[in-house]
């Protein structure tokens, strides 16, 4: 099997940008999670879900989760378009 040095980001990310430029699109949704992504020209932006879990104490356990991460997210996000925005 030959390797190809940065294959994964060819395909993945620059290609999408290369795409979104001929098209005339304004973003390309690049999916969550990698800081790694930063320097390939994605910055982070936040976005939203719902879900229902039935089970009580498995609820106020996750929503609890979720309290913490959303500060830790909000406050990385704000620090990574600080640093790293174009």
């Amino acid at each position: 099997i030959k390797q190809y040095d940065s294959l994964h980001f060819e395909l993945c990310y620059y290609q999408a940008i290369e795409a979104a430029i001929e098209r005339g699109l304004s973003r390309v949704e690049a999916g969550a999670q990698g800081q790694h992504k930063i320097s390939r020209g994605y910055l982070p932006s936040l976005t939203f879900s719902s879900h229902y879990l039935r089970d009580p104490k498995f609820r106020e356990a996750v929503r609890a989760a979720m309290s913490e991460e959303q500060q830790q997210i909000l406050y990385t996000t704000a620090m990574l378009a600080i640093k790293d925005s174009p």
